[in-house]
């Protein structure tokens, strides 16, 4: 119920939906003052949410900075959080990486490097699965394919959110008898490392964050990002509202 009624916020709260739904509604009461007023405002709204330069100043101020390799001091875990492959098309000899592959890739790295010395992927199937194999399953044999060794990758595959990602690695963290107070590495995507890292505190886990999978780029200020329309600007504008839609509902059910 908590997860349909997140989902219906988010749809009545998109961008895109808001901005149908004006200019709908002033073409449908044209003829009426407020029904113009409505028109114009949604022919604006769309050229706000379309445009590039916009869209991506938003992102850039939410995302907190990555980090460098370097500044990062040793670990025994990195907690990786799931969400990026395409489990709606089943294959047990390969992976199907959507957006959002930086996050296992960059733990990849950091276990290269030394940074980490084991990888916790935690994600089950979501609602309605498609898939009999879990994400973390799926991330599993990447790394394994990687040549990273069996002992050195553990899975939680049974949370369906990022709340019971925290909840469900604390506990399988216990369970194994590891030691819950040290510090652990969040990895997860930036615009999404709010929430995750404000889970995990409120379960007790106290990380250090290292944000992957930016959506922000650096910025430019040519005549098509300023003022040519683009509806991947729409897409950002939709992450960002989802994500911030997801704090407040995480934030008054007491998730964070």
């Amino acid at each position: 119920m908590f997860f349909y009624l997140s989902q219906f916020l988010s749809f009545l709260a998109l961008p895109l939906t808001i901005t149908i739904v004006l200019i709908v509604s002033g073409a449908f009461y044209i003829k009426r003052k407020w029904g113009r007023r409505c028109l114009w405002t949604g022919i604006f709204l769309l050229w706000f949410f379309s445009n590039q330069f916009i869209a991506n100043q938003a992102m850039m101020a939410w995302e907190p900075e990555f980090k460098t390799f370097s500044e990062i001091k040793n670990h025994e875990i990195g907690i990786v959080l799931t969400g990026v492959t395409n489990l709606s098309k089943t294959a047990y000899d390969r992976t199907f990486f959507n957006k959002g592959a930086d996050r296992i890739t960059h733990a990849l790295q950091l276990y290269r490097e030394g940074k980490i010395k084991k990888i916790l992927i935690t994600g089950g199937q979501g609602l309605n699965p498609v898939n009999p194999q879990s994400e973390a399953e799926v991330l599993q044999r990447f790394l394994l394919m990687t040549g990273v060794p069996a002992e050195d990758v553990m899975i939680e595959d049974q949370s369906k959110n990022t709340y019971e990602n925290a909840l469900f690695t604390k506990a399988f963290l216990a369970e194994k008898g590891i030691d819950v107070n040290q510090e652990f590495i969040l990895i997860t995507s930036a615009f999404h490392m709010k929430r995750s890292q404000g889970c995990f505190d409120k379960v007790g886990l106290q990380t250090l964050p290292f944000p992957t999978d930016y959506y922000s780029q650096d910025s430019k200020y040519d005549i098509p990002i300023l003022f040519f329309p683009d509806p991947y600007s729409i897409f950002i504008w939709h992450k960002l509202v989802k994500e911030w839609i997801g704090i407040v509902v995480y934030s008054a059910v007491g998730y964070m």
